[in-house]
C-alpha cells in the first residue's frame, strides 16, 4: 500500500472546553435544557427564568434552521446550491455570515478562508477516506483556495468553477450568537449555550476551564467569563495517523494546503462574538504563536486568547486571570511591551 495514501486510524477526542458549575442561586429559578445533534456535533442549551422552556425551544428550532441554510451537504442548504450552482440567492442569515467571514478572512491574512473545502475534502476529513495527498494533487487543488473569488452582489453570491464555500468554522459560533438573541428577547436570566465546545456563557459570571492538550483527563486550567463566547481549536481534537507515523490535524493553512503544524497544539479564544471567537479559534491556530500575539495587540479591544504550545508553554493575553492546573510555565502577553 502507498504511505501516501493510507492511514492507520482517526482521533475525535473529547470537547476541548468543560464548565465548572457553581451557582447555587439557580437552583431556585425555573430552568429548561435541551440536548440535540445538529452540525455535525452534540449540543446542550440551558437556560433560566420564566420563560426558559420557549426560549430553549425556539434556540434548537433555530439551529435546525441554520444549519439548514450552512450545510455544505444538505442539496437544499444556500452553500450547497453556491456550490453546485456557481451562483445562487440566499438568505439574509446566509449573507450576513458569507460577510461576516469574508471580513474575517481579510483581517487575518487569509489564514481563515472560507474557501478551504477543496483541501478538506482532498485529505478525507469530509468523508473518512483519510489520505496524504501528493504535492501535486495539493497545489493543484490551491489554484481553487481564495476567499477573494467568493463574489456578493445583493442577495446573490458567485464562485467561480472549482471553488466551494464551507462555513465550518464559523456557523456554530454565528448559531451561538443568534441563541444569544433569543435569550433576551424572552428575558432570561442567565444561560450556558454549548455547541459542541463553541460555549457561549449568557449573563451569569462562571468558570470555563480549558483542556490539558497533553492529557484527555485533566484541565489546564480555568478563567471566568460573563456575556461572552469561549471557543478552542487543537491539533488533538480531530485527526489521524498516516502510516508515516506522523499525526496530521483537520485545520488547514490555506497557503500550504497542508494541516497546520507551526508548534501550537492549543488556541482559545474569548470575546463578545462567538462568530468571531469561532473563526478566530481557527486562524490564530494557522497563524502560529508569534503572529497570533501580534494579532492580538492589533485587535486586542476584540478578544483574548490563551495558547499552549508544544512544549507546553502557556500564553495568556493581559485581560485573563487564568488559574494554572499543571503547573505549566505561564507567559503573560501584554498589549504595551
Amino acid at each position: 500500500m502507498n504511505k501516501n495514501t493510507a492511514m492507520k486510524k482517526i482521533y475525535i477526542l473529547p470537547v476541548l472546553i468543560m464548565l465548572i458549575f457553581s451557582g447555587c442561586s439557580e437552583n431556585k429559578i425555573q430552568s429548561s435544557s435541551k440536548d440535540i445533534f445538529a452540525m455535525d456535533t452534540y449540543m446542550n442549551i440551558k437556560a433560566y427564568g420564566e420563560n426558559s422552556e420557549k426560549a430553549v425551544s425556539q434556540s434548537a428550532n433555530e439551529i435546525k434552521r441554520l444549519e439548514s441554510l450552512f450545510s455544505v451537504t444538505e442539496p437544499e442548504s444556500d452553500i450547497y446550491k453556491i456550490n453546485s450552482l456557481e451562483s445562487a440567492e440566499v438568505s439574509s442569515d446566509t449573507l450576513k455570515i458569507l460577510s461576516e467571514s469574508l471580513e474575517i478572512c481579510e483581517s487575518t491574512g487569509g489564514n481563515l478562508d472560507i474557501t478551504v473545502y477543496p483541501l478538506v475534502k482532498l485529505w478525507g476529513f469530509t468523508t473518512g477516506e483519510y489520505r496524504i495527498p501528493e504535492s501535486e494533487e495539493i497545489q493543484n487543488c490551491l489554484k481553487y483556495v481564495d476567499y477573494n473569488n467568493v463574489n456578493i452582489s445583493g442577495n446573490s453570491v458567485s464562485v467561480p468553477s472549482g471553488f466551494a464555500v464551507d462555513l465550518g468554522a464559523v456557523a456554530k459560533g454565528y448559531a451561538s450568537d443568534r441563541i444569544a438573541e433569543i435569550f433576551r428577547e424572552n428575558n432570561i436570566e442567565s444561560g450556558i449555550i454549548n455547541l459542541g465546545g463553541n460555549v457561549y456563557i449568557y449573563s451569569s459570571e462562571r468558570d470555563v476551564s480549558v483542556r490539558n492538550p497533553f492529557s484527555s483527563d485533566e484541565i489546564a486550567g480555568t478563567f471566568k467569563i460573563s456575556d461572552k463566547a469561549v471557543v478552542t481549536s487543537g491539533n488533538y481534537e480531530r485527526y489521524f495517523t498516516g502510516i508515516d507515523g506522523k499525526n496530521y490535524c483537520h485545520i488547514i493553512d490555506p497557503e500550504t494546503g497542508y494541516p497546520a503544524d507551526n508548534g501550537l497544539v492549543s488556541v482559545t479564544v474569548t470575546g463578545e462574538s462567538g462568530m468571531y471567537c469561532d473563526a478566530l479559534s481557527t486562524a490564530l491556530f494557522v497563524m502560529g504563536k508569534e503572529k497570533s500575539i501580534e494579532y492580538w495587540k492589533e485587535h486586542y479591544q476584540n478578544f483574548d486568547m490563551i495558547l499552549i504550545d508544544e512544549d507546553n508553554k502557556i500564553y495568556v493575553t493581559e485581560n485573563i486571570e487564568f488559574k494554572n492546573k499543571t503547573g505549566s510555565e505561564i507567559i503573560k502577553i501584554e498589549q504595551k511591551n
